[in-house]
């Protein structure tokens, strides 16, 4: 009996090399959507904790996570919690295209249900004082009631509210300096990408240095 073997034609190296290439970036986007997605802080609204030029990493599926065009939803670990500092949708980009939607990076204040108010730029919460090391104030005014309207009077005042269900309450911790929940309201739970937990690089634009003493931090 005489055998005869088949030789199997072989792959291009431009076929293997792009089939390659179109594996990898399935697995990136894949675990940007589910895991992990970089961000860049480009404000101060967060100083000190996170400062200008500071590069981190955002857990996706620890508080749930939805599969893109899909309703179906994958459970998370935990619930959002006070102190957590989160990537969200921009409220007030929901009407505007999807690739021009903002993310923004606050820290919660306020679970669904809490009271809030600030006075003399001090936040109450559920009647108590709420305080965190965290928390900067780098403008030394206070607008008091009953001064000329101002910008900065729901900064450093705001009548008590209500978080309703389903929403949150964030604030920067440069609170002098921060455009968040005291201005254009609350996170809806659905908007929350994400919980931010380790600053992986840090580059100082000022001085054209990384900050080493930033880089692999977890942030708290």
């Amino acid at each position: 009996m005489t055998e005869i073997s088949k030789n199997k034609s072989k792959k291009p190296w431009y076929r293997e090399y792009s089939e390659a290439l179109i594996v990898a970036a399935v697995l990136a986007l894949i675990i940007r959507a589910f895991v992990v997605q970089a961000y860049k802080i480009p404000s101060g609204s967060m100083e000190d904790t996170l400062l200008i030029g500071d590069h981190l990493l955002v857990c996706k599926f620890i508080y749930g996570t939805r599969i893109p065009f899909t309703d179906v939803s994958i459970p998370g670990l935990k619930d959002p919690a006070r102190g957590d500092i989160i990537v969200f949708e921009f409220p007030e980009d929901a009407d505007v295209s999807w690739w021009k939607r903002r993310d923004f990076i606050k820290r919660i204040v306020g679970l669904p249900g809490d009271q809030l108010e600030i006075r003399d730029k001090k936040l109450y919460v559920n009647g108590e004082r709420y305080a965190i090391e965290q928390t900067v104030h780098k403008d030394p005014r206070t607008i008091y009631p009953g001064t000329m309207p101002s910008p900065q009077d729901r900064r450093d005042f705001m009548p008590a509210l209500q978080v309703p269900p389903g929403h949150y309450f964030v604030m920067g911790d440069n609170r002098d300096n921060s455009y968040d929940s005291r201005f254009w309201g609350f996170v809806a739970e659905d908007k929350i990408k994400g919980q931010a937990f380790i600053k992986y690089w840090s580059w100082d634009s000022d001085t054209s240095r990384p900050r080493w003493g930033r880089i692999g931090r977890l942030i708290e």
